[in-house]
């Protein structure tokens, strides 16, 4: 695939471009996709300047990928490492960011992206075993995005059957943080959460069986929408594959996905593909059926 080096907020970094799309993948620490937007837009994504984190790990912002760990949702391993160097293996059709390796873990994360077309990208996440011991996880995917004034967020829900059931986890308080479950920002109908941000703090985890958590930027006359492969008999954390988070006072939304959790063998590998699609077209994020056309 061809790439050009280059620079964001003074990293090194790729720029991997379409004539519709543009997306930075930092490779100097991470790994972490920095910038996603129309090939002549602004970024999508939001990109920490304040330096805040947690402990020795920093935010960033942009796109990362950590595990879950079955029964643990979030842990202390969840982060680590997430600042350290990365190697970039680049192949005729796609490029892979791997992270440094954990020195207790033994694992690794990243991504493998592949232009799919002009308007849509691959974005293979990914959690390796290089130890010679048992490792547990799914992959987590959260993409940090900046909710401009007008920016608004849906689900599509339930599965289209004569038997359609959803789960909805609502996190009231966790690791500080607190979520109100009468949320005003949250619009509930018979086949779509929507999502209006309003800079209350806010989580939401879900089951959602189409896969897919979308954000309309009417500001860039822009739709981004991604996509995961959803699969019924699979242990999900907390039984749910998609979820996202209100930052106080709007400072980001989060569009999370969830892989499947599994036992990863020593030398293997435990991947959960996104689709990321851009598109210009006036699309109703609040019709499922607008949403799912994308990936038919």
């Amino acid at each position: 695939m061809n790439y050009i080096e280059t620079n964001f907020d003074d990293k090194k970094a790729i720029e991997i471009r379409t004539a519709n799309a543009k997306m930075i993948v930092i490779t100097e620490c991470g790994p972490r996709i920095a910038f996603w937007g129309a090939s002549d837009g602004d970024n999508l994504l939001f990109w920490d300047t304040k330096n805040m984190g947690r402990n020795d790990w920093k935010l960033m912002g942009g796109h990362r990928v950590w595990p879950t760990r079955p029964d643990a949702d979030e842990s202390e391993d969840a982060y680590r490492p997430d600042n350290d160097f990365c190697t970039v293996d680049a192949s005729k059709d796609s490029i892979t960011i791997t992270s440094g390796l954990d020195p207790i873990l033994k694992i690794r994360k990243g991504y493998t992206v592949k232009i799919l077309a002009d308007d849509r990208f691959s974005i293979d996440n990914f959690i390796k075993n290089e130890g010679d011991m048992l490792y547990s996880a799914g992959v987590w995917a959260l993409t940090c995005t900046t909710p401009a004034p007008g920016r608004t967020y849906s689900i599509p829900l339930g599965n289209d059957t004569s038997w359609d059931c959803f789960r909805i986890v609502y996190p009231k308080a966790w690791a500080g943080h607190t979520s109100p479950v009468d949320d005003k920002q949250i619009i509930m109908s018979d086949d779509t959460l929507y999502i209006k941000p309003m800079g209350i703090e806010t989580k939401r985890m879900l089951e959602a069986p189409k896969g897919i958590i979308a954000m309309s930027a009417p500001d860039q006359n822009i739709t981004f929408v991604k996509k995961i492969e959803y699969l019924q008999d699979a242990k999900y954390p907390m039984g749910t594959n998609i979820a996202f988070y209100i930052g106080l006072g709007n400072f980001m939304v989060e569009m999370e996905t969830m892989g499947p959790e599994r036992t990863i063998l020593p030398g293997t590998e435990n991947r959960s593909e996104e689709i990321w699609v851009l598109t210009k077209a006036d699309i109703d994020i609040k019709d499922p059926k607008a949403l799912t056309a994308l990936f038919s």
